[in-house]
């Protein structure tokens, strides 16, 4: 419960509201390549990342691995619409390292939020930031080429990881492959790696297995404002 508390979504829950979502009998722990569900069509649980990375995806009718999108610490999957039978086959499992989760069902999550109209209300937005990042994915997909694409990926990664638009330069933690960035920009993996390669060049990049760097942010704006 002291986990859990420390996130803003979680902070105010009291001790018998937490014991309702009885999630102490659904700690999870997955190591790296681990499936938390796969092809899932009656799944009713929702999952909390306490720690780690998952990626959630499906795979085509060719037997290819689509990313949807890659989750971190402090985010909710699964049946986040509270809804049952709606994941497709959707898969979910354990990236770059072990991770530590917890889970609790739709019903029980449903009597709190009833019972908590500001849980609700903080739900309700991350779940609206969800939508609208897959949104962007989309018309990004649609409308845009992978230089635009990955432009637009590095400049909104940074800000999902904190970046205010206050300093000239950014750096934060690297979780993706090429791979992964070229499945999340709808691209093939060798056009991204020439592309990344040609924005480090330009000193717009800067890409190491740990890191990822955006030595002139102000730039970088200006370009992802005009592509």
């Amino acid at each position: 419960m002291l986990l859990l508390r420390n996130y803003d979504l979680w902070c105010h829950l009291s001790d018998d509201e937490y014991q309702e979502l009885n999630v102490a009998h659904h700690f999870i722990e997955a190591k790296k390549g681990d499936y938390i569900y796969f092809d899932s069509h009656h799944l009713n649980k929702l999952y909390f990342v306490k720690d780690g990375y998952i990626k959630i995806g499906y795979i085509d009718e060719e037997g290819n691995e689509i990313v949807k999108e890659i989750i971190k610490e402090g985010e909710i999957f699964g049946q986040f619409a509270l809804e049952k039978k709606n994941l497709n086959g959707e898969f979910a499992k354990a990236y770059r390292g072990s991770v530590s989760l917890c889970a609790f069902s739709i019903e029980d999550f449903e009597r709190l939020l009833k019972n908590k109209p500001e849980l609700a209300v903080k739900y309700a937005k991350q779940v609206g930031e969800k939508l609208r990042r897959a949104e962007f994915r989309l018309l990004q997909m649609l409308n845009k080429d992978v230089r635009s694409r990955l432009l637009s990926f590095f400049y909104n990664l940074a800000m999902m990881e904190g970046y205010d638009g206050s300093t000239p330069s950014f750096t934060f933690n690297n979780f993706l492959t090429h791979d992964d960035v070229a499945k999340l920009i709808g691209s093939a993996r060798q056009t991204v790696t020439t592309v990344i390669n040609q924005l480090e060049e330009e000193g717009l990049l800067k890409i190491t297995r740990k890191k990822i760097s955006l030595p002139d942010t102000k730039k970088l704006r200006q370009l992802v404002m005009v592509t």
